[in-house]
């Protein structure tokens, strides 16, 4: 099952979603990742640990 599951104060956890870059061409990833969603990653998209600590946000449907 695909989902994204975005997590309090950090990244999205994407799990069996298929990464297309601006040209539409599949990146290679791993079944699941993490996007970053704060921007201070060094590995965009991929979060790196950068946002703890300087990252809030906690979304609630």
């Amino acid at each position: 099952m695909a989902d994204i599951k975005v997590l309090d104060d950090g990244p999205l956890l994407v799990n069996g979603v298929t990464l297309l870059d601006g040209e539409g061409n599949a990146v290679e990833t791993k079944e699941q990742y993490y996007l970053c969603r704060c921007g201070l990653s060094a590995n965009k998209p991929y979060c790196n640990g950068a946002h703890k600590g300087k990252f809030e946000s906690k979304v609630r449907a």
